[in-house]
């Protein structure tokens, strides 16, 4: 888990859209704190951290403390609206969250030790289905990803949710079934090699059955 960021913001008057516009021409991303029983602020927030923190991956599930005038408030991102055209932030969206919240975030899925993976060796492929998982987390303690290990994995395994080891306060969403994440699929040229062996295999099957029966026949 990692520290808390600081994000700096300042307060903005309702403006009307020219406003608005000068504002983003000035550097400055506007955006609206809500949430937790009290009334939404109007922030605006400097461009070139909204831009920093969204290259850094996972901006959605990261917990942020915004620091107005002083005031700290946990808040989490719920939306960043871009330009079309040039993927600028033009808005950005926080959530308050208080001290006990549990939220639910999207949460990346990293994979470990695709070295002791007998079915990757062999020529395998791993088919990511879920790149991230969404699971239910104290705000203070987001896992900044979930892991698998591949150890021991062979062409034809399919990758659970139960196989990864979640922390004792977390679980995920989807609480019905126990949904894939990854499988091991066989490549083309694994696929081909199986299929040449079980023909030359059935055709050894043939030869030593014509065999019998000539040898039946004597």
């Amino acid at each position: 888990m990692s520290d808390t960021d600081v994000i700096e913001v300042s307060a903005r008057e309702r403006t009307t859209t020219g406003g608005v516009r000068s504002l983003r021409q000035s550097g400055m991303v506007p955006g609206v704190v809500y949430g937790n029983e009290r009334e939404p602020a109007l922030v605006a927030v400097d461009r070139r951290i909204v831009v920093k923190e969204l290259n850094r991956g996972g901006f959605m599930g990261r917990v942020y403390e915004l620091n107005l005038d002083g005031r700290k408030q946990r808040c989490l991102p719920r939306d960043v609206q871009l330009d079309p055209v040039s993927d600028v932030p033009l808005h950005v969206d926080f959530l308050r969250l208080a001290d006990d919240a549990k939220i639910a975030v999207m949460v990346p899925v990293h994979f470990a030790n695709e070295e002791a993976s007998e079915g990757l060796k062999r020529g395998g492929v791993l088919n990511i289905v879920r790149h991230e998982v969404e699971l239910l987390c104290p705000n203070d303690h987001i896992p900044e990803h979930i892991e698998i290990d591949l150890t021991g994995t062979d062409i034809g395994d399919s990758l659970k949710i139960s196989d990864v080891k979640l922390p004792g306060d977390v679980e995920a969403t989807i609480t019905d079934r126990d949904f894939t994440i990854a499988t091991i699929t066989g490549s083309s040229a694994v696929v081909d090699e199986a299929a040449e062996a079980a023909a030359d295999a059935a055709e050894d099957d043939v030869d030593e059955d014509g065999e019998d029966e000539d040898k039946a026949e004597d």
